[in-house]
């Protein structure tokens, strides 16, 4: 635990000290969202809660992306060895899964918030519509960290991520989008049990596997 806390607090520093990384993310969203609200402006009946859902969960995905994809790819072989002879792997890759899940959140927060603001706020269920948002940040978070980390030992890395990334991340983000389709009608909750079950369980299951299979990755 001590080494995880030192880990994540490492990865703050850094983002504090790159400034320009978490802030070109915030500009990457909030651009996304304004274009979508100029191309749908000019054609309102065509913005129904479907196309309002998916469009978000896909600026969500790609901004996802484009924030983990540099979690071992900024690191310098020299750093990666300094570390090799200091921390577990275990510790590593779950400090980077803890790191990358709050960046997330906190992107799909601001996100939604914005996106709300610009695009109007169909949802029913908000409480629900936020379980959504913090089962699939985790999910995007825990599969691109370990995809990265796999990406990382090749290299043109960014391409690899996004070929290995595609077949995890797509039902993950069917189930999430028909979670949060079931948050926008407003019904009972006994009715996404099911999906909610199932995204909390593919999250574990990533989880666990990036903390079991890691250290193969790490010896290489």
């Amino acid at each position: 635990m001590n080494e995880i806390k030192t880990l994540i607090w490492k990865e703050v520093t850094l983002e504090w000290r790159q400034k320009y990384a978490l802030s070109g993310m915030l500009l990457y969203v909030v651009s996304t969202v304004f274009v979508c609200y100029l191309s749908f402006n000019l054609r309102r009946n065509q913005l129904t809660p479907i196309v309002w859902n998916t469009l978000f969960w896909i600026i969500l995905l790609f901004t996802a992306v484009n924030a983990i994809a540099k979690s071992f790819s900024q690191e310098r072989y020299g750093r990666l060895l300094y570390y090799y002879n200091l921390c577990s792997p275990q510790a590593i890759i779950i400090s980077k899964i803890v790191y990358n899940s709050f960046i997330m959140i906190m992107l799909s927060t601001m996100g939604f918030i914005f996106y709300a603001f610009v695009m109007g706020n169909p949802v029913g269920d908000m409480t629900l519509f936020a379980i959504c948002i913090l089962l699939a940040s985790l999910g995007f978070a825990s599969v691109l960290t370990l995809v990265a980390g796999i990406a990382s030992k090749a290299d043109n890395s960014a391409t690899l991520m996004a070929v290995l990334s595609f077949p995890i991340i797509l039902p993950m983000l069917l189930m999430t989008i028909k979670l949060s389709k079931n948050a926008l009608d407003g019904l009972d909750w006994s009715v996404s049990s099911d999906e909610i079950s199932t995204l909390l369980s593919i999250d574990l299951i990533v989880i666990t596997l990036s903390f079991l299979l890691f250290p193969y990755l790490w010896r290489s």
